[in-house]
């Protein structure tokens, strides 16, 4: 998977667990991740033999659940995918608008890589199949992700390159799962509704940063629209007008409350930190006009770019990091009087 701000990466089985002991009590069948992000979530539900709808309103993120959640490995095996991802490793690379603006203008990549990219990007617009499609885009961005040379966020680049970035680009075969699923590219306040499921999953944006922002690269790479930048790090001009009311501290509640009372479901996990916009106390207000609910909490490491330190774009480093732990906070919600019993929620 790539790298991501706000990744479960760590926290998976503390997520799949917790739906496994709801399980026990109310069979689970069908789960919904409104916020899917990297995929990560939506795949190890699917990969734990539920039904999943993974949503996310950028392109990027609707790609990654197309290949991860919607397509079935049966149907696009690696015998059949690998020799179409040697293929565009044959490719002769292409020197053209996007290693220029993000290899050389920017610093991403390694011009090499930048070039193999463009022209294995070039190639993938030739495939119609959108399941293939989404496949071959999908491999391309994980190995984008292994040579790039940034601390996981692409708000900028490392002012040195990064070792990784030395290394050649490799397509391999995206780790695909049997099985179907579904995927949607739509604003999670319009989608909740029309959606049933025996769980829903919430991982909304916590504060003011735009996950469009942090990985515009990948929207970029996947639009493929050679768009309008700005700025050192070449960001996406629509960077500034698509956002998301989640990132607004001064709508995020509303639209949390709004979002919850809307959803159809006998169980929600909320997954949710101590840096968000929104306190324990509001959360659990919320998701108590729902049903009978509880908190859990655990520390978590804060994401690389913290470890790091903070920097201009020039590089040179302007502050101090005030922590680099955080705490993770996993809400489980359920409408049903046994579920919370059986999990031990206060009635």
């Amino acid at each position: 998977m790539i790298k991501y701000l706000g990744s479960k990466r760590s926290l998976i089985n503390w997520i799949v667990d917790t739906a496994r002991q709801i399980h026990q009590f109310a069979p689970l069948h069908t789960v919904v991740d409104l916020f899917s992000g990297s995929a990560r979530v939506a795949h190890a539900f699917k990969a734990r033999g539920y039904f999943v709808y993974a949503n996310d309103h950028n392109t990027y993120a609707y790609v990654l659940a197309t290949a991860l959640v919607e397509a079935n490995r049966d149907r696009y095996p690696p015998e059949t995918v690998q020799p179409v991802l040697d293929a565009l490793m044959q490719l002769p690379p292409t020197h053209g608008w996007f290693t220029q603006r993000y290899c050389e203008e920017a610093r991403y990549f390694m011009p090499e890589n930048g070039a193999r990219i463009e022209a294995i990007r070039n190639a993938i617009e030739r495939y119609t199949d959108p399941h293939l499609r989404a496949i071959l885009l999908t491999s391309l961005m994980l190995a984008a992700d292994k040579v790039d040379s940034t601390t996981g966020l692409q708000m900028a680049y490392l002012k040195e390159w990064a070792p990784r970035a030395y290394n050649p680009l490799m397509l391999r075969y995206p780790p695909l799962l049997p099985g179907e699923g579904k995927a949607f590219q739509a604003d999670a306040l319009e989608l909740a509704g029309q959606l049933e499921a025996d769980l829903f999953y919430l991982d909304p944006p916590y504060n003011q940063h735009s996950y469009l922002a942090n990985y515009h690269v990948w929207e970029t790479l996947v639009l493929w629209d050679n768009p309008e930048t700005y700025g050192v790090a070449r960001k996406r001009v629509d960077v500034k007008c698509r956002k998301s009311v989640f990132n607004s501290r001064a709508q995020a509640r509303d639209a949390m409350a709004h979002l919850v009372h809307s959803i159809r479901a006998s169980h929600l996990l909320v997954s949710f930190n101590n840096e968000g916009y929104l306190t324990r106390e509001e959360l659990e207000q919320i998701l108590r006009e729902w049903g009978y609910v509880a908190c859990f909490e655990r520390p978590y490491r804060r994401y690389v770019g913290a470890l790091i330190g903070i920097y201009n774009p020039q590089g040179e480093k302007v502050g101090q990091v005030s922590h680099t732990r955080n705490k993770e906070m996993l809400f489980v919600a359920t409408k049903s009087r046994a579920v919370a019993e059986g999990l031990g929620i206060a009635l």
